[in-house]
């Protein structure tokens, strides 16, 4: 089984990666986000909770995610592994995480972090917005909040799996395309 964190701020093209990932390795997504979007769509009292804490860009607690993330791993025994997509966000996520993978008796094998600067950044999302009609990507003082609190909380992760020696960083800013090779080159290793 395979298991990889695609990791990077909001519009770093994890979402982008993790379909080219999916289709080569035969893996399942989990987005955290479309996750949560999904439960707003259905309007669930998970949704409208999250909704609430999503459209003033703050993150949904963990306990809910993580919950989230468990159905989705239960409901795909036998899976070629996973591609996740927005999480962990915070080192606690990231023990939490193990913690999960641990009594599923998984493990995480790599950790790739999309490096991109945060004008570029608050760009594509603005214009993912307008172009998927996301609500959470269509205010720029919302964006703004949800990049800051990427580099003020989420990176900082980065230091607890290089501990575990699975993280690597690529450049999020070349063609997708070479982006997925520098991908394949540290899964293939």
């Amino acid at each position: 089984m395979l298991n990889i964190i695609l990791f990077g701020p909001p519009g770093s093209g994890k979402g982008t990666q993790s379909k080219k990932i999916i289709e080569k390795y035969g893996l399942i997504q989990i987005s955290t986000g479309d996750l949560l979007r999904s439960e707003v769509m259905m309007k669930s009292e998970l949704g409208l909770k999250a909704k609430e804490l999503m459209m003033t860009g703050k993150l949904v607690n963990d306990e809910i995610v993580i919950g989230m993330i468990d159905n989705k791993i239960r409901e795909n025994p036998g899976c070629a592994g996973f591609v996740f997509d927005g999480f962990p966000r915070n080192i606690k996520q990231a023990q939490i995480l193990d913690d999960l993978f641990l009594t599923r008796k998984l493990n995480i094998d790599f950790v790739v972090s999309l490096l991109v600067n945060e004008e570029e950044l608050i760009k594509r999302i603005l214009q993912r917005g307008r172009e998927q009609n996301r609500f959470d990507d269509q205010n720029e003082l919302i964006v703004k909040n949800r990049v800051k609190l990427y580099f003020s909380e989420t990176k900082i992760i980065s230091d607890y799996y290089i501990k575990q020696n699975k993280f690597s960083s690529l450049n999020g800013e070349t063609t997708i395309d070479a982006i997925f090779a520098d991908i394949c080159k540290i899964v293939q290793k």
